[in-house]
């Protein structure tokens, strides 16, 4: 579902400016886009919607085993509407529907608002009759990659830490430390 991912990022972009016109610009990020759409399609395929999968997978789990040197801040917006097959999934109407949603709760208004994030990627799937979109929002803060070698301790006495939070309502801001350990539980 290509379309309806691209027309929700164009949307939350909008959305975001209006909500903080100081924050910077969200690129799509390639990375970040496989990630969003392997938890859509995990979602999809297993009918479930978390930000941990079935068998403990989160999307900072994924993106460090994609690349073990990423460091930064990660927040994930996710949720799933029904839809009615005889009517299909018109592109416009339901990206403006998650959107709506995302907006009316804090948690993820606040993800979508971040100033701070300046990539995204977005995944959408479907099964049955569930669309599933997961969105990333990203920051490196400033940080260099971790290299190879580096320990926690060297990396994380050398930048600045941020609080993590996670309230379970599909709104999920983490600080994601090197070394593969986030602030998330």
């Amino acid at each position: 579902m290509p379309a309806l991912a691209r027309r929700i990022a164009a949307l939350v972009e909008e959305e975001r400016l209006k909500l903080d016109p100081g924050a910077k610009a969200l690129a799509i990020d390639p990375e970040l886009t496989k990630i969003a759409e392997t938890r859509a399609r995990d979602m999809a395929e297993k009918n479930y919607l978390a930000h941990t999968a079935p068998n403990g997978d989160t999307s900072a789990s994924l993106l460090m085993a994609d690349d073990a040197t990423w460091q930064g801040l990660l927040g994930e917006n996710l949720a799933a509407q029904h839809y009615l097959k005889a009517s299909g999934v018109d592109v416009e109407v339901f990206a403006q529907r998650f959107l709506d949603e995302w907006v009316k709760s804090d948690p993820h208004r606040e993800n979508l608002a971040y100033p701070v994030y300046d990539r995204t990627g977005v995944g959408a799937a479907v099964n049955g009759d569930t669309v599933y979109v997961a969105e990333l929002f990203a920051s490196d803060l400033g940080l260099k990659p971790k290299a190879a070698g580096d320990s926690i301790n060297d990396v994380a006495n050398n930048s600045n830490s941020t609080k993590a939070k996670e309230d379970g309502t599909g709104a999920r801001p983490a600080q994601h430390l090197p070394g593969g350990e986030t602030g998330l539980p």
